[in-house]
């Protein structure tokens, strides 16, 4: 039993077999902003690895090639973006403002309200990339002084909040415009956003990728600016 639990294709079949019922739920449940799959999916598996004893290493390098898929998967939301390229160049104006406002906010926000609290250097190094996606946070954070892997936790949560709310927070503010929604959800929860947006709308989809990807690289350098003028 010990040698099957430290095989690839065990853990490999958990993880598709627990995410495959997590999405489905979330289907049947319209896709609630509650029922995303990551949310659901996640405690099963932390369960399964407790009540099978192994050890978080022992998951991830079984699961390794899901980490490698995800540079590929990254790399196809640019063509959607390519779809839309015409109507997003005409909107080059507004999206850079937007996406300024959008990533000065995001890092003000988080690092003043744990300054407020008094969170150490080292905390607010960590989530001050948090609107980014999870590599650029850790690679980030560790050059800010913080802790990548707290940083890495932050951006997660970050982001299955932010698709979580972001639909009723819209429809209250009343925003119908899927271009906004989709890159206002894209800046603000990245790649959890992007997926979100595309549930919903295409044209979302779109545009929540094109801001997780520009945010990813404007908040990089924003910080680095300010750990420079700091």
């Amino acid at each position: 039993m010990n040698d099957l639990l430290s095989t690839q294709i065990f853990w490999l079949a958990i993880t598709f077999v627990v995410f495959e019922g997590a999405d489905r739920l979330s289907v049947r449940s319209g896709r609630h902003p509650l029922c995303h799959p990551v949310l659901l999916a996640a405690p099963v598996l932390i369960a399964a690895l407790l009540l099978t004893g192994t050890s978080y290493k022992t998951y991830t390098d079984a699961t390794q090639v899901l980490g490698f898929l995800l540079g590929p998967a990254v790399v196809g939301l640019a063509v959607p973006i390519w779809r839309q390229r015409a109507l997003i160049c005409r909107l080059a104006v507004p999206i850079a403002l937007a996406l300024g406002a959008g990533a000065l906010t995001a890092i003000i926000s988080a690092v003043g309200i744990m300054a407020l609290f008094g969170a150490p250097s080292e905390v607010l190094a960590s989530i001050a990339p948090r609107a980014t996606t999870t590599p650029v946070a850790m690679e980030v954070a560790s050059q800010l002084g913080g802790v990548p892997a707290l940083a890495a936790v932050i951006v997660l949560l970050a982001g299955v909040v932010g698709a979580m709310t972001a639909t009723p927070l819209f429809n209250a503010m009343k925003i119908s415009d899927y271009r906004a929604r989709g890159f206002a959800l894209g800046v603000s929860a990245h790649g959890f956003g992007a997926a979100r947006a595309f549930q919903v709308d295409a044209t979302a989809g779109a545009f929540a990728s094109l801001g997780m990807a520009l945010n990813a690289v404007v908040t990089a350098a924003l910080l680095s600016v300010m750990a420079v003028l700091l």
